[in-house]
């Protein structure tokens, strides 16, 4: 037998794991590192995170991405160079973690790598007859496994469209295992690029009512007038936004796209939210000159917006707690909005359930890894009921 397979299966057997999750978001800013410790599998899994780290790419690698990034037309060979380049660059990246921590590559059982999306196609946003929901992330597992000599399990969310999924958002199955409470109704918010959240109902017997949902623009709006405006990567801390006023004839023109108005659960990303979806909307709101702090503040009050419209659907007016995480979590303007709009239920840090708000994306596709080797799958209500991931042997 191979020995990496035999590696692999002894892994398996082991009462618990050492698993490296990556997660690179829509944001493309750096690379998420956990180092985890998972006991068990699928409702009995308890996990620890060892260490953590977001490691930030180089301007010159991030340009990079960006040129293909959300595109329809770009240099196939550029795209082709870039799922070998970024699997070298996550790589380089893991290897020098490991090393900080002084942590060997034998020492670890699996790397469970997200990659990098650069184009995600579900059918409700193609909308061409003929062709099926689809989704693209780079970062080939192969070479991820060669140059770290960690077997690694990639490429997650082809398993879940080919068994008639959207292949986002994929919360749900780690939410599920890590956070179903007995006597809690929880929503697991995460605002990265794209807002999405997992709502699990009390106790173990409610999977036909669990949901996950994206709910529309987390981030991705505010970054990129941010960007725009002010020469800086994000509004830290949602400064920005607390100065500006928002827009109501604007924000009114914003949430009548149909999106928002789709039922649930739902996916999206920049492919539909992006400067072209602004500029529409300013168009049709007659508006031709606003401050840019004014219309930071209105596209973050448009997220909080669509956010507390998805959890009241899902809710369906019973009571509920909210955990956020993500980089919005640091956004004070932002959990101002959504705590005004929760009331009386209440949102706070992922942080409460013992997870680092920070590391939380990272850590759920490590779980997706060792349910992977553990052959387990957990009943999340209508969602596909699947293991997800391909495996790569490092040799």
């Amino acid at each position: 037998m191979n020995s990496a397979i035999q590696k692999l299966l002894d892994a398996a057997n082991k009462p618990s794991r050492i698993i490296i999750g990556l997660m690179s978001g829509t944001s493309m800013d750096g690379l998420d590192v956990a180092v985890t410790k998972i006991t068990g599998k699928g409702l009995n899994t308890s996990v620890e995170v060892l260490n953590f780290e977001t490691v930030p790419y180089q301007p010159s690698y991030q340009a990079e991405l960006q040129a293909i990034f959300c595109k329809e037309t770009v240099s196939l060979q550029r795209l082709t160079l870039l799922n070998a380049i970024t699997a070298q660059v996550h790589a380089e990246i893991v290897l020098s973690c490991l090393q900080k921590w002084n942590i060997r590559a034998e020492e670890i059982d699996c790397i469970a790598s997200h990659g990098q999306t650069v184009y995600h196609a579900p059918k409700s946003l193609h909308g061409l007859a003929d062709y099926p929901n689809a989704t693209l992330q780079i970062g080939d597992g192969d070479h991820l496994a060669v140059s770290t000599g960690i077997t690694t399990i990639s490429d997650f969310r082809q398993k879940h469209i080919a068994a008639g999924g959207e292949g986002a958002p994929l919360a749900l199955y780690g939410d599920r295992i890590l956070f179903t409470s007995k006597s809690e109704n929880r929503i697991l918010l995460n605002i990265g690029g794209i807002s999405n959240f997992t709502y699990l109902p009390a106790g173990e017997d409610a999977s036909p009512s669990i949901l996950c949902t994206d709910c529309g623009p987390g981030n991705t709006l505010s970054d990129l007038l941010t960007k725009e405006y002010y020469s800086q990567p994000f509004d830290r801390g949602g400064e920005i936004a607390l100065s500006g006023e928002v827009n109501p004839v604007l924000l009114n023109t914003l949430i009548e796209h149909p999106f928002f108005s789709r039922v649930l659960p739902k996916t999206t990303g920049q492919e539909l939210f992006n400067m072209k979806f602004l500029e529409t909307a300013l168009e049709k709101a007659g508006i031709s000159d606003i401050k840019p702090n004014d219309l930071i503040a209105t596209v973050a009050e448009l997220t909080a917006s669509s956010i507390a419209i998805c959890i009241e659907k899902a809710t369906e007016g019973k009571p509920y707690s909210c955990y956020v995480s993500g980089g919005g979590n640091h956004n004070k303007y932002l959990m101002e909005s959504l705590k005004r709009k929760a009331y009386p239920n209440t949102v706070s840090n992922m942080e409460d359930l013992g997870i680092d708000a920070d590391a939380k994306e990272s850590v759920l596709f490590a779980l997706l890894a060792n349910e992977t080797i553990c052959g387990s799958t957990v009943n999340n209500g209508g969602a596909p009921r699947v293991m997800m991931g391909k495996i790569s042997l490092p040799y």
